[in-house]
């Protein structure tokens, strides 16, 4: 009966090879054969999941050399047949002028149960290794995966979402259109808050808000390097790049508004206006912030806080193409520039956009 179903695949009368497969599959379920054409039947029926995974068991289970031959030739037929699914996909995608700009992917952290199958999918979808697409998959924080065109990224998304792989993409032209507001101090704290500010061109003004416009909070430390002088183990003159401090800096989202405001220790003036600091205590630039930072605390119970900016960094800093596009929006004294603000910039703006409001889009 086997070669009356290789003879209806060959005819492409794939009703009959059903019924005939339905047959054998009560009479010699473990026959390889049976088992081959059941996967062959899957692909050629367009379920490629379902074939992939027949002849993979084949491949684990059986010696046959003609068997697993065959098995290979369906893996690399589902494979190639992906790729050119994709590729015209994205050709399409991309005839689309809007789907050219320019966009980041971002994938998400995945709980380490689930990590060996996703490692499986996303391998598969991104045609990796699976050992390295293991080693791509975040345990925590955001990963800064692909840069491109945003119409391939969205397809992307799609199937990685899909395959139960948390991710998400942005357009980086819409990280721009957010107002980022560097504060110089608050005004004052009641009964709303007034921050007095530059905008993006350098304007001095005011802002007052509701504190229940602020949705996220983004805390985080950007390392200030220095270069240092030191000897070697033989007494030779050496200079290197060390981090001599922290910048701290935290970002209030407020999305109904589109803004960010901008807060950070160097160019905050804690002489200024409300007065956050202990009158028995000494006060110093760490003490000013830290009061600060347990003030906003007091007044931001119900935003969401979003504190791994420093994993995310680690994986965009490398990427300078994309980082050099990006204004930080951040005054920090520097020797020499550094890719850490404008990553600080592109994270909160990833955040922004993740967390905003449908109605506010």
């Amino acid at each position: 009966m086997i070669d009356q179903v290789a003879a209806a695949f060959d005819r492409k009368d794939y009703r009959e090879a059903a019924r005939l497969l339905k047959q054998l599959t009560q009479q010699s379920p473990q026959d390889p054969w049976v088992q081959f054409y059941i996967g062959r039947l899957h692909e050629v029926t367009g379920k490629s999941e379902a074939a992939e995974k027949a002849y993979r068991q084949l491949l684990r289970n059986t010696s046959i050399p003609k068997i697993m031959a065959v098995a290979r030739q369906g893996l690399q037929r589902l494979e190639q047949n992906e790729k050119q699914r994709r590729q015209q996909a994205i050709a399409i995608a991309k005839a689309d002028p809007k789907n050219t700009q320019p966009g980041v992917l971002i994938l998400e952290p995945i709980s380490t149960e689930v990590k060996t199958q996703a490692a499986k999918n996303f391998a598969r979808i991104m045609n990796l290794d699976p050992y390295k697409a293991r080693l791509l998959l975040p345990s925590r924080g955001w990963r800064l995966y692909r840069t491109g065109a945003i119409g391939e990224l969205q397809l992307y998304n799609q199937e990685l979402l899909s395959a139960n792989i948390p991710n998400f993409c942005a357009i980086l032209a819409d990280i721009q259109k957010i107002n980022v507001f560097r504060v110089s101090h608050f005004q004052s704290v009641s009964p709303q808050p007034t921050v007095v500010c530059h905008n993006q061109q350098n304007q001095l003004g005011s802002l007052s808000f509701n504190w229940q416009e602020v949705r996220q909070v983004i805390p985080a430390r950007l390392p200030i390097f220095e270069e240092v002088v030191d000897h070697d183990h033989l007494r030779r003159l050496q200079r290197r790049v060390e981090t001599q401090d922290y910048a701290q800096i935290c970002d209030l989202h407020l999305p109904s508004r589109r803004s960010i405001l901008r807060i950070y220790d160097s160019a905050y003036e804690f002489q200024q206006g409300v007065d956050f600091t202990s009158e028995h205590e000494m006060a110093t630039n760490r003490r000013n912030w830290n009061r600060l930072s347990d003030f906003l605390n007091s007044r931001l119970p119900h935003a969401k806080v979003l504190s791994d900016f420093t994993s995310f960094a680690e994986t965009a800093l490398d990427r300078s193409e994309l980082l050099d596009t990006i204004p930080p929006h951040i005054e920090l004294f520097r020797r020499a520039e550094s890719y850490w603000d404008p990553a600080f910039q592109l994270y909160s703006g990833l955040v922004f956009l993740k967390y905003l409001p449908s109605d506010a889009i």
